[in-house]
């Protein structure tokens, strides 16, 4: 009888530690080739945003390059695909992303900021990841019912390339979907294909993203109050900003319909724009605001309403590239603002916005609590985990992809299992 038990228990862990092998092996391979990809994607973008800065009459063919970036999705048969929508929503049912997702979303959001539209570049990392991962999962012939784990190492390998956070980029992944609920088994995969990608990136010389705070208050009342009126403020902004985003592509849609020309037109605004403000702060990723933003230097009062009419225009007319960036930066510009009203220091106002905005527009509180550690230093840690538990929770319903499923209600704790707004 106990030898019998001795060997169910062995070959139950033999089971454990060759499922561990396997994933592992899948995991790493996932993520070099996810942080190869990504770091030739991150130098890609940041040599086009370069180029724009140098040369910045650029912007006069952004018509141009959306009429291009039409034309290709259109020639690879791509041109209804809803981007990192199809990557949430090839998770959830198990299917694969498509191979031709990943040179396409690379080379379009290289045009996009090459040529100054306002764009982030974490949409196409997700999307690059997902296509990659699903190839390689079905390279090794992996199970459909497990095609949304090599998926979801795909998104973080390229995720922690691109920002070099590679505990954020996994606990993302994997709460990115379904929210209220992590898909616990995906942890280890996840984990060790954003480190091996973010060890690709340290090892060719990329820096991860860090702001040294100058200055972080200590807990007390005052600032605890403080930190909740800017997480208070910065959730309902981020319903606007998700509303805005979602009416702009859908109204655009409905009075161009043909692709060609929504594009070109959309591109004619941003080049109206830019010339009326006179200043290239609102194009691009706009990662030097950021910077000033968080060190407390002087940003304009209302660079975050612009950065939401730029970049709603600029996804709502066809342009690839991301929302998250420009989150961040409607975030930290917005955090400046208010804080200098309230009295709190405005670089830590700034980090305190960029954290309750990402929390508000992706619902995904504990990826935005380790994000503040690895972006800012632990040291704000509780001020940060209040600013995202209040985002989270005045957020509402709304999100940037509307893919997400809320799986639990914010008020009640029941289950609802709702699509994002």
């Amino acid at each position: 009888m106990i030898k019998k038990i001795m060997r169910y228990k062995l070959k139950s862990a033999s089971n454990y530690m060759l499922t561990f092998l396997k994933w592992g092996l899948i995991a790493v391979i996932i993520g070099l080739v996810g942080g190869g990809i990504g770091a030739m994607f991150h130098t890609s973008v940041h040599h086009a945003n370069l180029l724009f800065s140098k040369y910045d009459k650029l912007i006069l063919l952004l018509p141009v390059g959306g009429l291009v970036i039409v034309a290709i999705y259109k020639k690879c048969r791509m041109l209804e695909n809803k981007g990192t929508d199809s990557v949430i929503e090839s998770i959830r049912s198990h299917k694969g992303v498509p191979f031709a997702l990943a040179p396409l979303i690379f080379i379009s959001t290289v045009i996009t900021h090459l040529l100054g539209g306002s764009a982030g570049r974490e949409g196409a990392a997700l999307q690059l990841g997902g296509s990659i991962g699903s190839s390689i999962g079905k390279l090794f012939r992996i199970d459909k019912k497990d095609m949304h784990m090599v998926i979801m190492c795909g998104m973080s390998g390229v995720f922690s390339a691109l920002f070099g956070t590679p505990i954020t980029a996994a606990f993302f992944a994997l709460g990115i979907t379904s929210i209220g609920t992590m898909y616990y088994p995906g942890i280890v995969p996840c984990m060790i294909s954003s480190l091996t990608a973010y060890l690709i990136t340290t090892l060719v010389g990329m820096e991860p993203t860090y702001f040294p705070m100058i200055y972080t208050p200590e807990v007390s009342v005052i600032t605890v109050l403080q930190t909740i009126l800017i997480a208070v403020l910065c959730a309902e902004l981020s319903i606007i900003f998700c509303t805005v985003m979602h009416y702009t592509a859908r109204y655009m849609r409905i009075w161009f319909k043909n692709p060609y020309i929504r594009i070109f037109v959309g591109g004619l605004a941003i080049v109206a724009l830019t010339y009326i403000l006179g200043t290239r702060d609102y194009n691009g990723a706009g990662m030097n605001v950021i910077e000033n933003a968080v060190t407390g230097a002087y940003t304009k009062n209302w660079a975050w309403a612009l950065k939401i009419v730029f970049t709603a225009i600029t996804i709502g007319a066809g342009y690839k590239g991301g929302e998250i960036v420009p989150t961040f930066f409607i975030g930290a510009t917005f955090g400046c603002f208010i804080a200098r009203l309230i009295g709190i220091t405005p670089g830590f106002g700034a980090a305190l916005g960029m954290i309750s905005m990402f929390c508000g527009v992706l619902n995904c509180p504990v990826a935005s609590i380790i994000l503040s550690v690895e972006v800012f230093g632990s040291k704000g840690l509780i001020l940060f985990a209040i600013a995202a538990g209040v985002s989270y929770m005045l957020s509402g319903y709304y999100g940037l992809y509307s893919s997400q499923k809320i799986m639990y209600s914010k008020l009640k704790g029941k289950y609802i299992n709702i699509n994002t707004k």
